[in-house]
């Protein structure tokens, strides 16, 4: 981690972001993470991370495709490599989301097997008709949608047991 980056979070927002709930919770780790790297998750920004910070990012980036387009918008919009291809599942686990982990070692091999056609450049009709093409990804985001609470819930609390680790609190 660049120890010139200092991500700073104002107490009262953490407070605030906890009664609203969890995903406000995590929220406000994600938003400080971003607002210190320029709003821009990218080669020289992870750098300056360290791995429960990519890792929340990681997450956050999951939950929003895959609750918006599933698993093939998440693979299609060049996420699969950053998932799949990283150490991100393991670190699920450890952060005591076992499921998930399967879950996302699962969407690694469907992610293995149609990257080359779903990461193709396609018409807006052409990437809707993707979703008919794969109805294995139905099944992978169904499993999500039906865990994503819970999985929310376990983030949310490994980033309270670890506070420091994501940002400073002031």
């Amino acid at each position: 981690m660049d120890s010139d980056l200092i991500i700073t979070v104002e107490e009262g927002k953490v407070i605030a972001a906890a009664e609203k709930g969890m995903d406000a919770f995590v929220d406000v780790f994600r938003s400080a993470i971003m607002d210190a790297i320029g709003g821009e998750l990218n080669a020289d920004s992870m750098q300056k991370l360290n791995a429960d910070q990519i890792t929340l990012l990681a997450y956050c980036i999951y939950r929003d495709e895959v609750m918006d387009g599933g698993h093939v918008q998440l693979i299609h919009n060049g996420y699969g490599p950053f998932i799949f291809l990283n150490p991100f599942a393991k670190a699920m686990r450890l952060w005591g989301a076992k499921p998930f982990s399967k879950l996302v070692c699962s969407g690694r091999a469907f992610y293995e097997e149609n990257c080359d056609v779903i990461c193709r450049e396609y018409t807006d009709e052409e990437f809707m008709a993707l979703f008919e093409k794969f109805p294995e990804a139905d099944d992978l985001d169904d499993e999500f949608i039906e865990m994503e609470e819970e999985v929310t819930q376990t983030v949310a609390e490994y980033i309270d047991n670890h506070i420091g680790d994501f940002a400073k609190v002031i």
